[in-house]
């Protein structure tokens, strides 16, 4: 219980820091910074930090309902329109990613299967238990690689999103889609017939940016909206969500604490059975959870050869990041989409994170969740059968065992 406490104290601090220098996505990117720094500290300093798994997995519920209320029938039409796209835009990253898997594997003399493996974007824990069944890989690079992918993604996609650069070349059509999805969601949250929520919706543009500068994170902590106006709603919605959770937990679904809510929430709200915003502490304390989770997930003691692995997998990750910001260019001359949401559609980062992302800068949080989860279906069902085929012709006979199921 002490090591769970000054966990969360150091995670804290590294929200309340981070929203000082006005950090964007102050309480992900700085409990996440702080509890790497952490888990790093020397053994002999008697403190070693520690974050239960429920925790995260509660956080991902809460992101995943999150989500799923901004799914309307108009985002299922698009989303039909624009699936040759994103079976295209799926096959082009993935294939960027092998050709910088083997780059990497030439120039750090590692197997590529391995290498193939940690690089896979968007399927940390796919990719991890399929480098558990196979012989001959090695599952230390493999979560190296993989967490660092993840942890670059995370900290720059925010960074490029807000920066002078991104602002400059698109900053005009971003700005009018998140205008137009403030007005979205407040027009849907007043068919529901919830006057705070639309509010809510509809001054959340100003009040993003608000959070970004100063001490406002710790303002937002406060402002916990309209409580009463979750109840009594919100209760069937923590019951089916959390339920769907953990039955698709137990049959193996991939990320099934925040596809299941997702897709059960999406599905009420769809039908007609509308459930109310999540006050904005609420998200924040999520952000936390996922932060300080996945800084705690990066363990470089185990590797050889540190500096050159760890020097390569960042600038392996800086490749990709650059290979996805090209995509976002043409994804955006093949259908009408803002960049920030076509970027974040195609960044080689968890759906989780990029949600957060999209709706903290008011992109279309229905598309990017669609090119995400369509990349995390694609590399559940169809990147392990291939990457097996793969291997049987890469590694001795035997090294891939056909029994293991993902």
């Amino acid at each position: 219980m002490m090591r769970f406490g000054l966990t969360l104290a150091l995670a804290l601090a590294g929200g309340a820091l981070f929203s000082a220098i006005g950090s964007p996505l102050p309480w992900l990117l700085g409990p996440m910074a702080l509890a790497f720094a952490g888990s790093r500290l020397p053994k002999g300093r008697g403190f070693k930090p520690r974050w239960p798994s429920a925790l995260r997995d509660a956080a991902m519920i809460a992101i995943g309902y999150s989500i799923g209320l901004t799914f309307t029938m108009d985002t299922l039409v698009e989303m039909g329109r624009q699936l040759p796209t994103m079976i295209l835009m799926t096959a082009l990253l993935l294939l960027f990613s092998a050709l910088i898997a083997w780059t990497v594997a030439k120039l750090a003399g590692l197997p590529l299967p391995t290498v193939l493996m940690g690089s896979i974007p968007g399927g940390l824990s796919q990719m991890i238990l399929l480098a558990e069944d196979t012989k001959g890989v090695d599952l230390t690079v493999v979560t190296f690689l993989q967490v660092t992918r993840l942890m670059m993604i995370i900290f720059f996609v925010p960074l490029l999103v807000f920066s002078p650069l991104f602002v400059s070349s698109f900053g005009a059509e971003s700005a009018a889609a998140g205008t137009a999805n403030a007005v979205n969601a407040a027009d849907t949250a007043i068919a529901a017939g919830g006057d705070s929520a639309a509010m809510a919706a509809g001054t959340a543009g100003a009040s993003g940016w608000a959070g970004w500068a100063g001490w406002a994170g710790w303002a937002n902590w406060g402002d916990w909206g309209d409580w009463g106006g979750l109840f009594p709603a919100i209760l069937l919605f923590a019951v089916v969500c959390t339920g769907v959770a953990v039955l698709l937990k137990r049959i193996k679904f991939p990320s099934a604490y925040l596809l299941g809510p997702m897709i059960v929430t999406a599905a009420l709200h769809l039908s007609g059975v509308h459930g109310p915003s999540l006050p904005a502490g609420v998200l924040d304390a999520s952000q936390l959870s996922i932060g300080t989770y996945v800084g705690l997930l990066l363990r470089p003691e185990g590797l050889k050869n540190k500096v050159r692995i760890a020097t390569l997998a960042v600038l392996s990750g800086a490749v990709l990041l650059a290979g996805s910001f090209g995509l976002c260019l043409l994804l955006t001359r093949l259908h009408p989409i803002s960049p920030s949401t076509a970027f974040l559609s195609l960044a080689p980062g968890g759906m989780d994170q990029m949600g957060i992302i999209a709706k903290e800068i008011h992109a279309d949080v229905a598309i990017v969740s669609c090119y995400q989860l369509f990349r995390t279906w694609f590399i559940f069902f169809a990147v392990p059968p291939l990457l097996r085929l793969l291997f049987r012709r890469l590694l001795p006979k035997g090294s891939v065992r056909r029994e293991a199921t993902e």
